[in-house]
């Protein structure tokens, strides 16, 4: 049986053009320049350690956090400061960051201290995960040593890895999930390690065969872990629509999921715990699929964070000029403005498009035929949000449960009308968070 939720769609996933394409190293050119924006996480930014006319090494930590709710920073190449200044980051927003010249030696800086699992308390190794810079990889960037201290601990019932991978065109975890199965099963065990009463649940989507073959293979003798095969749908690996599908609890938008007792990482954030904990290795580089079809050759490359992805996409290549570029899949990500823009550690694809389908659709009038309510995975009323939206009306919005949407961009993807609906609920949506903050 495949486990699933209510709603959702099933775009052309575009996965086919990377999925067969083995992780390949690549570094910046020598002189090259690395930029490390101090937030790449939720929380506070990083205070930087290093300041100009400093010589860093790899894997050298340059920005410490800043309070519990924030992740140091480690150089990925060995070089040279040249700077602490804004540069802009792929939301358009000027972040301070620390810039970094290549010396193209990769020399390399002692590696976090670490022993071996059975002999480190659940507090240690929760503290080498915060001292290696590890933040939700999947796309939020929540400091992962603050989702793995719950309240209650006790009450923490299921370690989900999310293996999905429901976006179009990704295909990171999947070679992940393919070429390094071992580290995925290992971070999850070191994960359940920390919960006397947890289940470790595998979250596979049924496209992936060959991945659910491999992972069961490698639990067979493994009592607290389970493989979980689900239907193939987006969006099935939101955190939402994860928890319901594989332990059938529900959360909603003022819940996190410890308080449904789940704890939810994605596969590189639990390959980089395996890193971290095991090797001593602090978070310097992450997989990112460049494809799409305007690309020569789609890859999927492990990048050291701060590499530009105008350097990314030189080596893959293009066959013409991309109408649209995204960061992300089409679904969630982010269009590009400015290739010059650096990666971080929530980078997960360069998406290249010879056409910009939704710059060229023309919105008309809702025809009011039903289909943004039946799929959307909130099950809640994405036209008519939009209307509230649209007259900046905040109180109705929040009344008929705005906060609940999850901006998967469903909506707008099976709109005959064309409405850009996901855009204006979640422009509302973050316009009344901020007001709830305040």
């Amino acid at each position: 049986m495949a486990f699933t939720f209510k709603g959702g769609i099933h775009p052309f996933d575009g996965k086919a053009m990377s999925k067969d394409k083995p992780m390949q190293e690549i570094f910046p050119a020598e002189g090259g320049t690395l930029v490390y924006p101090l937030s790449q996480h939720i929380g506070k930014p990083a205070v930087p350690l290093v300041k100009k006319g400093d010589r860093v090494l790899m894997g050298q930590k340059i920005a410490e956090a800043d309070g519990f709710v924030s992740s140091p920073i480690y150089a990925s190449v060995s070089g040279t400061i040249t700077g602490i200044e804004k540069r802009r980051v792929l939301t358009g927003d000027m972040v301070t960051s620390i810039i970094l010249e290549n010396d193209g030696l990769l020399e390399e800086a002692p590696r976090i201290p670490v022993k071996p699992i059975a002999e480190m308390s659940r507090g240690e190794v929760i503290n080498i995960i915060k001292e290696a810079g590890i933040v939700g990889m999947g796309g939020a960037g929540f400091p992962t040593h603050v989702k793995l201290s719950p309240k209650n601990p006790e009450k923490i019932y299921y370690v989900i890895a999310n293996c999905a991978e429901c976006e179009p065109y990704l295909t990171s975890d999947y070679r992940r999930m393919m070429e390094e199965p071992e580290k995925l099963v290992n971070g999850l065990k070191i994960m359940l390690a920390l919960y006397d009463h947890a289940e470790g649940i595998l979250a596979v989507e049924d496209n992936k065969p060959d991945c659910i073959k491999k992972l069961r293979e490698l639990t067979i003798d493994e009592l607290r872990v389970t493989v979980k095969e689900l239907k193939t749908k987006y969006p099935q690996g939101s955190e939402r629509q994860l928890i319901y599908a594989t332990t059938r609890r529900a959360i909603n938008s003022s819940m996190l999921p410890a308080d449904a007792g789940c704890i939810v990482n994605n596969v590189d954030t639990i390959c980089a715990i395996y890193n971290a904990v095991i090797e001593g290795r602090p978070l310097i580089r992450r997989i990112i699929t460049v494809t799409g079809d305007a690309v020569r050759f789609p890859q999927n490359y492990i990048v050291p964070c701060g590499m530009s992805y105008a350097e990314l996409l030189k080596d893959a290549g293009t066959r013409e000029e991309p109408a649209k570029y995204i960061s992300g899949g089409p679904m969630m990500g982010f269009a590009l403005f400015d290739l010059s823009v650096p990666t971080t550690k929530t980078s997960s694809a360069l998406l290249c498009l010879t056409k910009d389908e939704v710059a060229e659709s023309k919105p008309t009038a809702c025809i009011n035929c039903g289909r943004c309510v039946e799929d959307c995975p909130s099950r809640i009323l994405p036209s008519k949000l939009a209307d509230f939206a649209e007259h900046n009306d905040e109180e109705k919005f929040i009344q008929y449960n705005g906060l609940e949407c999850v901006e998967c961009g469903c909506c707008s993807y099976v709109c005959p009308a064309k409405r850009q609906l996901t855009q204006s609920i979640k422009t509302m949506r973050r316009l009344a968070l901020s007001h709830r903050k305040k």
